[in-house]
């Protein structure tokens, strides 16, 4: 893989950076840049896929579903246009419609696949030392109309399986993980996308590895994926008799060969994103009021973000004044995810039962995503963190 540094003058920096004449960096640093696979191998399956003239439902996808397959170790991998396309597939194949247990503290695709599947999502709390979703709070949520829990390997930080796996057994409903931010995520020497009645990951242009979209469903449910394989070309098995109601939610060819020759650069970008990750905690840990996200023992994070939480009465100004301050000295910076799923508009008209959301309130108020790609250079990482202190450092004059 060749180093990707083309256009980083983003990195030229200023010798001051609150109270001088100019910015901390001459050019804005982006919140993510897709880590691509290099040029020539991917042109050469898009001439080939071209040659052929035929661009989806054929041997690149199911290159790369074997592929994927293997690198998850399941028996099956399904190539779908999105994440969210397969979250709706695999509860409409699972046959869902009454309520799923999901958190509130996610991105909002997680909610709307619910609702398009046909079912109501119940929204819970986050742990408030890993972000993931919280067990209590799922036990606390449960009903007699639950028919199935939703996790989410929240920026990358493998979700507590085992424990929402006994949960699920109990209750005797399918457990399923929006693993959009996961691929490459481990628990337990085991990889994220081998754990409940199936995972599904996204290919968008934010995540570790992309197709410029795509979503990719692993199970080692072989009757299920067969189902969901059909259900993404409207259902059809062949005959034009479709079985049910199925979407238009095939991957191209072309995103597949992205996504193929894009594979044997995830561990490393995931070593190179722990290390810068761990950078950034060892420049920030000092800062008083800045929190980061727990990794549970065992779990290797795949470090989609790096997000830090920022308590306004101990740093001294709030993350949205945070963030303004950031983008004044050319560092871009998310509020992910704000607001939460229960306070968005899409949701307004949804009953909530009384499900305790403490702390994913003060979370989403408080969290901030900051520059993460494994070509972000140290001495970026090492302005960001020193622009953010002298930040802290004049809050009290703000």
């Amino acid at each position: 893989m060749k180093e990707q540094v083309a256009d980083f003058n983003v990195m030229e920096e200023k010798d001051e950076v609150i109270g001088s004449s100019g910015p901390a960096f001459e050019e804005i640093v982006p919140i993510i840049r897709p880590n691509l696979p290099d040029w020539e191998p991917v042109r050469d399956r898009l001439e080939s896929i071209y040659r052929s003239k035929m661009l989806t439902n054929h041997k690149t996808v199911e290159e790369l579903e074997k592929k994927v397959a293997d690198f998850i170790g399941v028996r099956n991998a399904v190539a779908l246009s999105s994440c969210t396309s397969g979250l709706i597939l695999l509860m409409k194949a699972l046959g869902i419609t009454g309520e799923v247990i999901v958190p509130s503290f996610t991105f909002s695709a997680t909610g709307h696949a619910i609702f398009w599947a046909g079912a109501k999502p119940v929204f819970v709390d986050c742990s408030y030392r890993d972000w993931n979703i919280s067990v209590e709070s799922v036990l606390a949520a449960v009903s007699d109309d639950t028919e199935a829990i939703l996790g989410v390997h929240i920026f990358g930080n493998p979700a507590p399986v085992a424990a929402l796996e006994e949960v699920a057994e109990e209750l005797g409903i399918p457990l399923i993980f929006d693993a959009a931010h996961g691929f490459g995520a481990m628990m337990d020497e085991k990889r994220i996308g081998a754990f409940g009645k199936a995972e599904v990951f996204s290919m968008s242009p934010t995540k570790l590895i992309t197709g410029g979209e795509g979503g990719i469903l692993t199970t080692d449910d072989d009757a299920l994926a067969e189902d969901i394989r059909y259900m993404r070309n409207y259902g059809n098995r062949g005959d034009y008799d479709c079985f049910t109601a199925g979407l238009n939610a095939r991957m191209p060819e072309f995103n597949a060969a992205m996504i193929l020759e894009s594979i044997e650069l995830v561990d490393p970008e995931i070593n190179e994103r722990s290390r810068l990750a761990a950078l950034y905690r060892k420049e920030l840990g000092g800062i008083d009021g800045i929190s980061f996200q727990d990794i549970p023992r065992g779990c290797r994070h795949s470090w989609k973000d790096f997000t830090i939480a920022v308590d306004p009465s101990i740093f001294g100004i709030d993350r949205d004044r945070l963030h303004d301050l950031l983008l004044e000295q050319n560092i871009q910076t998310r509020k992910y995810f704000y607001p939460p799923l229960h306070r968005q508009s899409a949701y307004k008209d949804l009953e909530h039962r009384s499900v305790n959301l403490t702390f994913t309130e003060w979370l989403t108020k408080n969290v901030l995503t900051l520059p993460l790609y494994s070509h972000l250079k140290e001495t970026g990482i090492k302005r960001i963190a020193e622009t953010i202190r002298k930040i802290h450092k004049n809050a009290g004059n703000d």
